[in-house]
């Protein structure tokens, strides 16, 4: 096909403005699919994104039936670095540490579900407060089951952006239409 072009091109004395347009072509292609690609990555959520960070805890506690939960964020010391600030991880290292042995830390639930049996069917992100430095996103969490009342559906977590990544500095819901947060928690079980 190239060949008879070719032949075409030349029999009409094109072939040099041809080859002209085809290599304008070329480089107009390559510069638009760079802005392209430059567009598409700019618009895809980092793994350090906020949006990101929650979308991935909350594909997790919905896989299967929904009944593993979000614990995984604060089980273990290197979970809470992984997800938590600074302040929380210490906050909450000095609420652990002056829990009597043998009792329930004052985190006795799962906060990421908002409950004690964890049901999440599904979920949606919204951004609440964008800033530069601080976020704060709210997740709507559909389960399996019908829960008490609709607020009770909805854990707002704060984001602080700290040593370069994006970590959860408090985590806000409510049971029973009672609000609740983890940094509150946190620092009332220091008083006892």
């Amino acid at each position: 096909m190239i060949a008879l072009d070719l032949v075409y091109y030349i029999r009409l004395g094109r072939y040099e403005e041809s080859r002209m347009i085809s290599r304008r072509m070329f480089i107009l292609s390559g510069a638009v699919g760079a802005i392209a690609a430059t567009k598409t990555f700019a618009q895809t959520p980092s793994p350090n994104d906020p949006t990101a960070i929650l979308s991935a805890i909350y594909s997790r506690a919905a896989r299967g039936k929904g009944d593993g939960g979000g614990a995984f964020v604060i089980e273990s010391k290197a979970a809470k670095a992984k997800y938590l600030s600074k302040s929380l991880v210490e906050l909450w290292a000095k609420a652990d540490a002056h829990t009597p042995k043998g009792d329930v830390g004052p985190v006795d639930f799962d906060p990421v579900t908002n409950s004690q049996e964890p049901d999440v069917k599904s979920f949606e992100l919204r951004v609440e407060k964008p800033e530069a430095q601080k976020a704060t996103l709210a997740v709507t969490i559909t389960g399996h089951r019908t829960r008490g009342k609709p607020s009770d559906q909805v854990v707002h977590y704060d984001f602080v952006h700290e040593a370069g990544q994006w970590k959860i500095d408090n985590i806000k819901g409510s049971s029973d239409g009672e609000p609740w947060s983890i940094r509150a928690m946190l620092a009332s079980s220091l008083k006892n």
